[in-house]
């Protein structure tokens, strides 16, 4: 019996450390959403491809956002109304609940305040938040969604954010390889990996679940970061010097599919982008056999893709305005 109490008992602390190292990671796993109101999720799917919120009726948040490209549109910087060219390379949409705010500057705090920007940029969508609302209102199949989500059918922008935001708060991408090392299951490159980009202070500015989007920082810390991209970062909002080429920490998970990297979107390679943030944010010259090594751990981060069956929109009213994406810019 003392014998089958001291093993218990060696099993009891065993498990306790397992759990104090698990619980001691500066990284969580990602965990699936629980959707609590459906139809407002569906809501939001429907509007997150509506092409109709822009101004060409041809734009949707799924052109720079796109699902099936891990969130992204894997372009430098995206293309906008008439073919504009935008300033700043686009986010993942992928796991972005959460964050300490939403796009690089931290302009917006939630994701329905997001939501709202791009059909008013007129880099971006070019429409009005106005528009918006009277395209979607003449939409006659539209009606039915919105009140089963929200009681009624009105239509206002509010509402259409809220929706959008709803849907993408269920992008999370779970089941990572690394998720389920966390859990217990990993290479050997990829724990060297770890252990570098651990002991290297990367976790400094990339935990949590999410590997990041919890804080700013400047892009260059020790080096300057040289780019030809004319975007401040938080100065823009802030209007302070201080703080020029300071950013929104960007989230590391599925970072394999989220080419090309950094606010300026100026580097392809994974592993040449661990190369230059060792270098001008930590002061460290990485040899090719630890870039390897945080790379393959890298690559771990990418979890289940969000499935998502493409919406069939609902077509469009007698009242609702005809679009010309190729109608001249008016003049003021």
């Amino acid at each position: 019996m003392k014998k089958l109490a001291l093993s218990c008992a060696i099993a009891g602390a065993m498990m306790s450390l397992c759990a104090y190292v698990q619980a001691a990671e500066p990284i969580d796993p990602i965990e699936p959403v629980e959707v609590k109101n459906p139809a407002l999720v569906e809501l939001g799917k429907m509007l997150f491809f509506e092409p109709r919120l822009s101004r060409s009726g041809f734009i949707s948040c799924n052109s720079c956002h796109n699902l099936a490209t891990g969130g992204v549109d894997n372009l430098q910087t995206s293309i906008g109304d008439r073919w504009a060219q935008g300033p700043i390379n686009s986010p993942t949409v992928l796991n972005s609940f959460g964050q300490v705010a939403q796009f690089w500057d931290g302009r917006a705090k939630t994701l329905a305040e997001q939501a709202a920007g791009p059909i008013a940029n007129p880099l971006e969508m070019a429409s009005t938040h106005e528009m918006a609302v009277k395209v979607i209102a003449s939409i006659p199949g539209y009606a039915p969604y919105f009140k089963k989500a929200f009681g009624d059918a009105e239509v206002n922008i509010k509402r259409i954010t809220e929706a959008m935001a709803e849907f993408e708060r269920t992008l999370v991408t779970p089941n990572a390889r690394f998720d389920k090392w966390l859990k217990g299951d990993k290479t050997q490159q990829e724990l060297n990996g770890y252990k570098i980009f651990k002991e290297s202070g990367c976790t400094i500015c990339h935990n949590g679940a999410q590997l990041g989007g919890q804080s700013f920082q400047k892009m260059g810390v020790v080096r300057p970061y040289k780019t030809t991209n004319t975007s401040e970062g938080v100065k823009a909002i802030s209007g302070r010097d201080q703080d020029r080429m300071t950013f929104k920490v960007p989230m590391l998970r599925n970072i394999e599919l989220t080419y090309p990297y950094f606010h300026d979107g100026a580097v392809w390679s994974l592993e040449e982008s661990v190369s230059i943030m060792g270098d001008l944010q930590l002061g460290k010259r990485y040899t090719k056999q630890e870039i390897d090594d945080i790379t393959a751990f890298l690559k771990t981060l990418t979890g289940d893709q969000p499935k998502v069956e493409y919406p069939i929109l609902p077509p469009s009213g007698p009242n609702t305005p005809k679009f010309d994406p190729w109608a001249k810019a008016q003049t003021k």
